[in-house]
């Protein structure tokens, strides 16, 4: 199953969502949001970096390395078919933008929001009224994400950072039967992808990076 879910993901990026053509020497490339309101979006620069390089590592997957930063309400946000939000504190987001940031969804883009703490309190109202019509929920222990190619047997994403000691969680929005928004809380593995900024036990680090395997071939997968 991990095989094929892998010849699977080697040729979903060549013709998924045409609308998205980022591109670099035929490899398709993601970015990072960068948003209004004083919060940190640049924090841990190289996390991206290295999750993308640790998947290539493992999976045949056409994704470059480096990656983008792109304004919310900008309409470069839809030649990118994933996005990427961090911080610590404050987001904020105004109707044009968050009428921007639904089309993309809508269009076929996926959005990861990792909470590095400080972060929920601000983006979790955000997340919720973008399809305010559509369930804000936890994803189910038997999620295709905690096992399609590397095991999370607990059914939940890793806890990386302490926070404040809460088990770590990955709620998301479907919209029309896909996935169009994964958040992760109280897990942050975008601490454990920049294993060159943050100190980290060497296992922590290889199951956030998993993670992110995990995750990059199910939105892919996934159309």
């Amino acid at each position: 199953m991990r095989y094929l879910v892998a010849a699977i993901l080697f040729l979903f990026p060549l013709v998924a969502v045409p609308v998205l053509e980022a591109r670099d020497n035929d490899e398709f490339k993601i970015a990072r949001i960068q948003y209004r309101g004083g919060g940190d979006w640049y924090s841990s620069p190289t996390a991206l970096t290295n999750m993308m390089q640790f998947a290539k590592e493992h999976i045949p997957i056409n994704i470059n390395v480096s990656y983008d930063d792109v304004q919310l309400g900008s309409r470069e946000i839809f030649n990118y078919p994933f996005l990427y939000m961090t911080g610590h504190g404050n987001i904020s987001v105004n109707d044009s933008e968050m009428a921007n940031l639904r089309r993309y969804l809508e269009r076929g883009g996926f959005l990861y929001v990792d909470d590095d703490y400080g972060f929920d309190q601000y983006v979790r109202p955000i997340l919720k009224n973008i399809f305010p019509e559509e369930d804000f929920f936890e994803l189910p222990a038997d999620h295709p994400i905690y096992r399609n190619v590397f095991e999370f047997p607990e059914g939940r994403p890793p806890k990386v950072h302490e926070h404040d000691g809460k088990p770590p969680q990955a709620f998301a929005v479907y919209h029309k039967g896909r996935m169009v928004l994964l958040y992760t809380y109280e897990s942050n593995p975008a601490d454990g992808w920049a294993y060159d900024e943050h100190d980290n036990p060497a296992d922590i680090v290889e199951a956030a990076l998993q993670f992110g395997v995990n995750l990059l071939t199910y939105v892919f997968t996934h159309p």
